[in-house]
């Protein structure tokens, strides 16, 4: 069994990730500052499931001499701690660059120095390819489409990091895919689509189908920004998690490569004017929203081309949306307290 490095492990992605990691037998250390809301249910979440068979340690991936202790004879780094909110990154970009830039250096250069060979994955995003203004879209009655690309945004789609968070894991995104090149580091980098699933405590700035799932459970504001036919292809967090392990698995393939991962065309739905009527149809009454102007950035539609994936390491997404919602609903109406607090 291996000894594992999750960064941002009692987030949404990473605790779920520590999960499974910690279900095979593998000994796991789980990095992480707390900040983000939930991050200690989640944290007690793993305890509460495995007691003292993983390591917690409470740290920061901006403080270097504490990562380089974290990282010391790990054979794998999972790289998910971020800040994660293009307006947060707007609104205060000397900290989004910090946590996402230098933190993703300060853990490179951990795994160059104190790791022993190890697998680094990065956690990268969709964001790094801007708003896509160029790409030919099509209104449609309840959503839009690409005119030119109906299998999705490939990997060689040109970047351009739109907003400082764009910015800033572009940077990580960027620097994970060179030290591949320049120091022979087996990384892969995952420009991530839309995932959700349990113990996501989604916000309106993150995280959009808990968000609304948890907002339409409490009878909480909803502000629909835009005309809510803007397309996103949602992946379900086990899905993710098997590309992270299938893509370990086939490292001799997988290794300095960079992969889109996002449901693809087949899991795609615009966020409100098809995801609504979804989410009336569950709960079985109407959810009132409000409007709002759009935002600077925000990509009419997304769906990535996750065929590379599918050639490299046999990976496909299989939890379609008309089962990961309600599954992710459910999650939400058994924990209703932790959402009151």
């Amino acid at each position: 069994m291996s000894r594992i490095l999750v960064t941002g492990g009692a987030g949404f992605i990473g605790v779920n990730l520590a999960h499974r990691l910690i279900s095979e037998g593998h000994h796991v250390v789980v990095y992480d500052n707390l900040s983000r809301h939930g991050a200690d249910v989640n944290l007690e979440w793993l305890r509460t499931a495995f007691g003292d068979r993983f390591v917690f340690v409470p740290g920061d991936v901006r403080d270097w001499k504490a990562v380089k202790q974290a990282a010391a004879g790990v054979e794998r780094i999972y790289h998910l701690a971020s800040q994660v909110a293009v307006t947060t990154s707007v609104s205060n970009p000397r900290e989004d660059f910090e946590i996402n830039a230098l933190g993703t250096f300060n853990l490179l250069e951990a795994a160059r120095d104190v790791a022993d060979d190890p697998i680094f994955v990065y956690a990268s995003t969709n964001k790094v390819y801007g708003a896509m203004n160029q790409v030919g879209v099509i209104e449609e009655r309840s959503r839009y489409r690409y005119r030119d690309c109906p299998a999705g945004v490939p990997e060689s789609y040109p970047l351009d990091f739109h907003s400082p968070y764009g910015c800033s894991k572009g940077a990580g995104d960027q620097y994970t895919h060179d030290y591949a090149r320049i120091y022979g580091l087996r990384t892969i980098v995952f420009r991530q689509s839309c995932i959700y699933g349990p113990m996501q405590f989604g916000v309106e700035d993150q995280g959009w189908v808990a968000h609304f799932l948890i907002a339409a459970t409490l009878g909480r504001p909803i502000t629909i920004y835009g005309d809510g036919k803007q397309v996103r292809d949602l992946l379900y967090v086990d899905d993710l998690i098997d590309a992270y392990e299938l893509a370990v698995q086939h490292i001799d393939v997988t290794a300095g490569q960079i992969y889109n991962l996002g449901g693809g065309p087949d899991f795609a739905l615009s966020v409100w004017a098809e995801f609504g009527p979804l989410t009336e149809e569950l709960l079985g009454r109407p959810v009132a929203v409000r409007r709002g102007d759009w935002r600077p950035g925000d990509q009419k539609i997304f769906i990535a081309d996750v065929r590379k994936a599918e050639r490299g390491f046999g990976w496909r997404p299989r939890v379609s949306p008309a089962d990961g919602i309600p599954r992710l609903l459910r999650w939400v109406q058994d924990h209703r307290h932790l959402f009151r607090r």
